[in-house]
């Protein structure tokens, strides 16, 4: 069953588990953009040689038409790909249609030429499985569609001796490239999860498991200053007299307690929000596209009351609490800093009192 269970993952996802492979998905189809678009300018370049080869040369002449379409199709969508977004699905399906047409156009270059063993299209096999990550699934498909296609095609064009020579290298190296394409793909797909690790494990706080100071900083920036947004609230707690859990009860108690908040912030916020600890016992909270003060009243109330019933101090003498400071965004700050001191200050009236929430005015 266990090798199964590896052949499956192999074809269907490029060799790790299904959710290790949807989590970095995207960014793998993101770096086949780029890739994609630059495998289509060197297309439309290398179509525009052949042409101008097929004018000036006898022997290239016969094949003037394919090139001509060849180099219009490649031109057309390299600038296509400039317009693009780079998760787009009609990226995906272009690709994957391009990869069809070179197999088309391989088919026709060796239907003018019968009497000669097939070349460009065994060249196309081993070569197009190197342009995509994607599951290898889908390229299995792709490989044995067009060699099925061409070996049927040419069994009608080519004498049966040179079909016969070529059906034998279209089976072998379309087994080839499927295999190529898995190695590939499988080499790839493992440097992106490799770095998105590396990315987890800088980002986040080892204490809590939430974001650290650092990308909470980035990703609250780029929130601010995306295009169409002007709406966000932002939430600064720290514990209250955290000081003196430290010095009553130990600083292992006190490193428990942050563990214990961070881990009901995680619970809590588990949508689009943007949750984190900014250092010490201050903890960050910014939720996008909303400036409703009675949704963040009732947020901040959440948290203090919550966040009380939930930790628990193990002396008699002290009760946990937080006290929560509120900004709301509507487009005047700049960045994270404008934002953060705002929080600050509102979060310092809340302090006065304990326990309780305010907004910044």
């Amino acid at each position: 069953m266990s090798i199964l269970r590896i052949i499956r993952n192999y074809f269907f996802y490029s060799g790790i588990e299904k959710d290790e492979y949807n989590a970095i998905k995207k960014d793998a189809y993101i770096s086949n953009f780029i890739v994609w678009r630059v495998l289509h300018i060197l297309m439309a370049a290398a179509f525009a040689i052949l042409l101008i080869g097929s004018v000036l040369n006898d022997l290239l002449s016969s094949n003037m038409a394919f090139y001509l379409i060849g180099f219009t199709y490649s031109a057309i969508v390299s600038v296509l790909f400039f317009f693009l977004e780079k998760d787009s699905l009609v990226a995906q399906l272009i690709i994957y249609l391009s990869i069809s047409l070179l197999f088309v156009f391989a088919c026709l270059i060796t239907q003018n030429k019968p009497e000669i063993p097939a070349t460009t299209f065994i060249v196309f096999l081993l070569i197009s499985p190197m342009f995509m990550i994607d599951k290898p699934f889908f390229m299995t498909i792709e490989l044995c569609a067009a060699s099925t296609v061409f070996l049927v095609w040419m069994r009608y064009v080519k004498p049966y001796e040179i079909w016969e020579m070529d059906m034998i290298n279209v089976v072998i190296f379309t087994i080839v490239g499927v295999v190529l394409n898995i190695i590939a793909n499988a080499i790839r797909i493992r440097e992106f999860v490799l770095t998105r690790k590396i990315n987890i494990q800088k980002d986040t706080d080892e204490l809590t498991g939430l974001m650290n100071k650092a990308a909470l900083t980035r990703e609250i920036n780029a929130a601010v200053n995306e295009k169409g947004s002007d709406k966000g609230i932002m939430f600064l707690l720290d514990v209250d007299h955290f000081k003196s859990i430290n010095d009553t009860c130990g600083h292992d108690v006190g490193d428990e307690v942050i563990s214990k908040l961070g881990n009901y912030l995680k619970n809590m916020f588990t949508g689009n929000e943007i949750a984190g600890r900014f250092g010490g016992d201050e903890f960050v909270i910014f939720i996008k596209d909303t400036d409703d003060r009675k949704y963040a009243s009732d947020i901040a109330q959440k948290i203090v009351t919550g966040s009380s019933d939930t930790i628990k101090l193990p002396s008699d003498d002290l009760t946990f609490s937080v006290s929560v400071g509120i900004a709301v965004y509507q487009g005047a700050e700049d960045n994270y800093s404008d934002l953060f001191k705002k929080a600050d200050t509102a979060l310092y009236r809340s302090k006065e009192g304990r326990n309780r929430y305010s907004f910044y005015e």
